[in-house]
C-alpha cells in the first residue's frame, strides 16, 4: 500500500494536499470538514496587512486619545470590524489547533514590511504551526525600478523573522525580471518554503456596460502550466520546499506537480467547484497511480521529471517550442 506521508515547512503531513488560503478556510466548521475528508494541511484565509494596521491604529487611539486615530481608516473599516477581524482570526487559530488534527498555517496578504509584521508574534502565540506570507507587488508603477519592487520581498522576510520563530512560507507571483534568480535568492533568506504562484484579481472589460469587471474568480486545469514549468525548473535548485499552486483540480494535476518536484500542492478553486469530496478523490487517484507504477513513497518519484533530472532539460524552455513547431504547416497543426 502506498505511503502518502510527506513533510512541508518542517511539519509532518499525512499527504501532500494542502487546502490553500480561501473563503473555505475561514470557519472552524469548514476546517473540520476538510480534516475529515483527509486534507494534509490547511492554510487559513489570509488576513490583510491593512486590517492589521487598522486594528493597531485603533488600539493606539483607544490607549491614548481619539485624535491619534487615522481618520482615513474609517473609509475601509468600521470600529467593530477593526476590533473583531484580528481577534477573530487569532481565535480561529486557537480553536483549530484544539479541534483539527492537521497542521494549521496562518496567512497574511501583504504589500510592505510595515509595522503589521509584529502581528506574527501573536500568530505564533495563538498556536499556528507556520505562517504564509502572500506577497504581491504589482510592477505597475513606471517610476519604480525592478530592484525597488524586489526589495519589498526581502524586507518583509527580514522583519517577519525578527518577530517569530515560526516556519515561514512565501507565496509569490511570477512578475519578476529574472524569476529563477529571484526564487533562488528568496530561498536563501531562511524561509522554509515558497509557493508558486499566488493568484489575484485580474481585470476584464464588459463591452456592453463599458465597465471594468473581474475576470474568472476560479482557476481551471489549464492554469497549471505556468506553475508546473517553474516548479520543474526550480526543483532541486533552491534551499527550501516548493509548493505548487493554481490549476491543480484533480489527482492527475497533483501527480504532475509531484513529478515536477513539488513537496505539496495547494488547492482552492477545485474545492469550490467540486466540493470537499475532491480531496479523497485526488488521494485515491494518487494512491492507485503509485501502486500501478510500483512506487511505495512520494520520494520514490518526486522530482523524477524536474528539469535537473530529465535527459532533455530544454523541454521546460523555449528550445522545445521551436523544436515542436519546426517544419510544421497549418495543415498538420
Amino acid at each position: 500500500m502506498a505511503n502518502l506521508q510527506t513533510t512541508y515547512l518542517g511539519l509532518k503531513l499525512r499527504n501532500p494536499i494542502v487546502a490553500g488560503s480561501c473563503g473555505l478556510t475561514n470557519s472552524l466548521e469548514d476546517l473540520k470538514k476538510l480534516d475529515e475528508k483527509g486534507i494534509g494541511a490547511i492554510v487559513l484565509k489570509s488576513i490583510f496587512e491593512e486590517e492589521i494596521l487598522a486594528e493597531m491604529a485603533l488600539s493606539l487611539a483607544q490607549a491614548q486619545r481619539p485624535q491619534t486615530m487615522y481618520p482615513e481608516i474609517y473609509d475601509f473599516f468600521s470600529v467593530d470590524e477593526m476590533e473583531d477581524t484580528v481577534s477573530n482570526y487569532l481565535f480561529l487559530i486557537e480553536q483549530a489547533k484544539k479541534q483539527v488534527s492537521v497542521p494549521i498555517i496562518a496567512s497574511v496578504n501583504c504589500i510592505s514590511a510595515d509595522d503589521w509584521t509584529l502581528f506574527a508574534k501573536r500568530v505564533e502565540e495563538s498556536g499556528a504551526d507556520a505562517l504564509e506570507l502572500n506577497v504581491f507587488v504589482l510592477p505597475s508603477d513606471v517610476n519604480h525600478s525592478s530592484e525597488q519592487n524586489e526589495k519589498v520581498y526581502f524586507d518583509v522576510v527580514t522583519k517577519i523573522k525578527e518577530s517569530t520563530k515560526l516556519p515561514i512560507s512565501l507565496k509569490i507571483s511570477y512578475y519578476f525580471t529574472n524569476l529563477a534568480n529571484m526564487i533562488k535568492k528568496l530561498s536563501e533568506t531562511g524561509i522554509s518554503g515558497i509557493t508558486l504562484f499566488n493568484r489575484f484579481f485580474s481585470p476584464n472589460i464588459d463591452i456592453n456596460s463599458m465597465k471594468i469587471i473581474p475576470s474568472s474568480l476560479y482557476s481551471t486545469p489549464n492554469d497549471i502550466h505556468i506553475s508546473l514549468r517553474w516548479v520543474g525548473i526550480m526543483s532541486n535548485r533552491i534551499s527550501c520546499d516548493i509548493a505548487a499552486s493554481t490549476g491543480v483540480h484533480d489527482g492527475e494535476g497533483l501527480i504532475k506537480q509531484l513529478l515536477a518536484g513539488a513537496k505539496v500542492v495547494h488547492i482552492a478553486s477545485t474545492l469550490y467547484k467540486n466540493g470537499f469530496d475532491v480531496v479523497p478523490d485526488m488521494l485515491s487517484t494518487l494512491e492507485k497511480w503509485m501502486n500501478e507504477k510500483g512506487y511505495s513513497t512520494l520520494d520514490d518519484f518526486r522530482g523524477k521529471l524536474s528539469q535537473s533530472a530529465i535527459a532533455d532539460p530544454a523541454a521546460y524552455e523555449r528550445a522545445q517550442f521551436m523544436k515542436y513547431f519546426a517544419g510544421k504547416t497549418t495543415s498538420n497543426l
